[in-house]
C-alpha cells in the first residue's frame, strides 16, 4: 500500500493507515494545506471539484469538498467529469483552484487529488512543495458555523467542454460528419463513457460503445497500452469499424485501434494531432524527454521545430509557453493544444485526429505509414531501499560516456539510432525504463540490456 506526493499530487492507495496510503484523514490533512495555499495566494474563495468514475471517487470527493467548506470555500461540484474538463472549468468559473479526483491509468485501489491554480494548470514544483510543507507543519484553523463555504452543484460542464471543443476553429465539423465515421470507444468505465460518446455524436459518428458505463469497476488495466485493447481491437473488425478509441479513466490520454485491429500506438496520437495542426497553423512543437522521435520528424517535415522537457505534464506546459508551441504534449496519448488550454485533452485530441482523418480522406492504417517507424519498449523496476538510482545513473553514465548523455529528467542516453532512458516514476514506487529503435526487437533489446547491467550490478 502506498501514498506518493509529488507535482503530480497526493496518489495513494485506499484504505490502510494514515500517511502511508489515501486514508480519509490523509484526504482532509492535504485538501486543507491546498485550501491554505490557495488562501495565501488569492481572496477568491471558489474551487472547482470534480471526479471520474473510481468507486472511492464519491467518498474521496465528499471530504474534499465538506473539507473546503470548512475553510469557508465557495465549492463549485461538478460532479462526474474528466480531467481536462475541471481544468476548463476552473477560468471559466472564475475559481481560485481546483481539484480533481483521479489516479488517472492507476487500477481501481488508487486515487488521487491532482491540485489546479486559478489558471486551470497543474502546480509548479515550487507551488507543489509549499502545499506539501503546509501539509507537514501547519497545525489548521477551520471556520466557525456563520462563516462556513457552501456547495453549488453545476451539472453541464461536459457539455460545455465538448461545444468549446468544437467551436475551434482548426476543427471542421462538417468535414467530420461528411466521412460517416463509424467507431468503437473502449471508456474502462469510467467517465469517458460519458463525453467521448457525446462528443462523438456530434461529430455525426456512429458510435459503438464498450465499457461506457461509469461504475469504476475496470474491465482491464486502465492504462492504454497494446496488451490491454484485446477487446477493443476485435469489437473493431467484427463490427468493420473505421477505428477504435480508448481513454483512461480521467480522460486525458488517448490512444487509437486501427480498422484491421492493430494499435495506432499512443506514441502516435500526438504526432497525428500535430501533423494535422501544423498543417493550418505552422509552429513549434514540444514534447517529454520519454516521447517518441517521430515528433521531431513531423516538426522538421513541416519546416517547425521541435524541443524537449522533462517527464510531467507541468515541465511540458513550461516548455510549450516558453517556445509559443502551437502544440505539444506526451508520448502518453496526451495531447496539449493551447487555443483550448493548457492541459493533455483526449477530446481534442480526437477531434484534431478525426479532422486528419477526414482531410486526408484515408485510412488509420494508411495515416500510420505516412509516419517515421520507430518502435518503443516501455519496462519497469520496482523501486526499493536496496536500489539506489542516483548510483544506478553514476554507473550507466560511465559505462556509456561516449554518447550524448541528457539528464534533465533522470538519466537519456541518445545513441544514433535508438535512445533509452531511465526515471523514477512521479505515480508509482518504480524505475521506469523507455528505449526507442527502428524495430520492436531492437528497442526491447536495448531495454533488457539495460536491466540486465543494472541487476548484474545492484540486485
Amino acid at each position: 500500500m502506498t501514498l506518493i506526493k509529488s507535482i503530480s499530487g497526493i496518489r495513494g492507495t485506499i484504505g490502510g493507515t494514515v500517511g502511508n496510503n489515501l486514508t480519509p484523514l490523509d484526504v482532509v490533512k492535504f485538501t486543507s494545506a491546498y485550501g491554505v495555499w490557495i488562501k495565501c495566494h488569492s481572496e477568491n474563495n471558489k474551487i472547482v471539484v470534480g471526479r471520474d468514475a473510481r468507486i472511492s471517487g464519491s467518498m474521496v470527493q465528499s471530504l474534499v469538498m465538506n473539507t473546503l467548506v470548512g475553510l469557508g470555500f465557495e465549492v463549485i461540484d461538478i460532479g462526474l467529469s474528466t480531467t481536462p474538463t475541471v481544468e476548463i472549468a476552473v477560468p471559466l468559473e472564475n475559481a481560485s483552484g481546483g481539484v480533481i479526483i483521479t489516479a488517472s491509468h492507476n487500477p481501481k485501489q488508487w486515487n488521487a487529488l491532482k491540485l489546479l491554480n486559478s489558471n486551470g494548470e497543474f502546480l509548479s514544483a515550487d507551488d507543489g512543495v509549499e502545499i506539501l510543507e503546509l501539509a507537514e507543519n501547519s497545525d489548521f484553523e477551520y471556520n466557525e458555523v456563520d462563516a462556513l463555504g457552501k456547495i453549488t452543484e453545476v451539472d453541464n460542464y461536459i457539455d460545455i467542454h465538448i461545444d468549446q471543443v468544437l467551436s475551434l476553429d482548426v476543427v471542421d465539423v462538417n468535414k467530420i460528419k461528411s466521412s460517416k465515421f463509424k467507431v468503437v470507444v473502449d471508456a474502462v468505465n469510467s467517465t469517458g463513457g460519458i463525453a467521448v460518446p457525446k462528443l462523438l455524436k456530434k461529430l455525426g459518428v456512429e458510435v459503438i460503445e464498450l465499457y461506457c458505463e461509469p461504475n469504476g469497476h475496470f474491465p482491464h488495466n486502465p492504462e492504454p497500452l497494446k496488451e490491454n485493447l484485446t477487446d477493443l481491437s476485435r469489437l473493431v473488425i467484427e463490427n468493420s469499424a473505421d477505428l477504435g478509441i480508448v481513454v483512461d479513466p480521467d480522460v486525458d490520454r488517448l490512444a487509437f485501434v486501427c480498422e484491421d485491429g492493430s494499435v495506432f500506438g499512443e506514441e502516435y496520437t500526438l504526432v497525428a494531432c500535430s501533423d494535422f495542426v501544423l498543417s493550418k497553423t505552422p509552429g513549434s512543437t514540444v514534447s517529454n524527454l520519454s516521447s517518441t522521435r517521430a515528433l521531431r520528424d513531423v516538426a522538421i517535415k513541416h519546416g517547425c521545430s521541435y524541443e524537449s522537457s522533462a517527464v510531467g505534464e507541468v515541465n511540458v506546459v513550461e516548455m510549450m509557453k516558453k517556445n509559443n508551441a502551437v502544440i505539444g504534449g506526451e508520448g502518453n496519448g496526451g495531447v496539449i493544444y493551447p487555443e483550448s488550454h493548457y492541459g493533455r485533452d483526449s477530446l481534442v485530441g480526437i477531434a484534431l485526429f478525426l479532422n486528419l482523418l477526414a482531410e486526408k480522406n484515408i485510412s488509420v492504417l494508411k495515416l500510420k505509414e505516412e509516419y517515421p517507424t520507430y518502435f518503443m519498449s516501455k519496462q519497469k523496476l520496482q523501486l526499493n531501499d536496496d536500489l539506489d538510482f542516483d548510483a544506478i545513473k553514476e554507473f550507466l553514465i560511465k559505462k556509456h560516456s561516449s554518447e550524448n548523455i541528457n539528464v534533465v529528467d533522470g538519466l537519456k542516453i541518445d545513441f544514433e539510432k535508438s535512445w533509452v532512458q531511465l526515471r523514477k516514476s512521479n505515480t508509482e514506487p518504480i524505475i521506469r525504463i523507455y528505449s526507442e529503435a527502428k524495430t520492436q526487437e531492437l528497442a526491447d533489446e536495448l531495454a533488457n540490456t539495460f536491466i540486465k547491467d543494472i541487476s548484474s550490478k545492484f540486485l
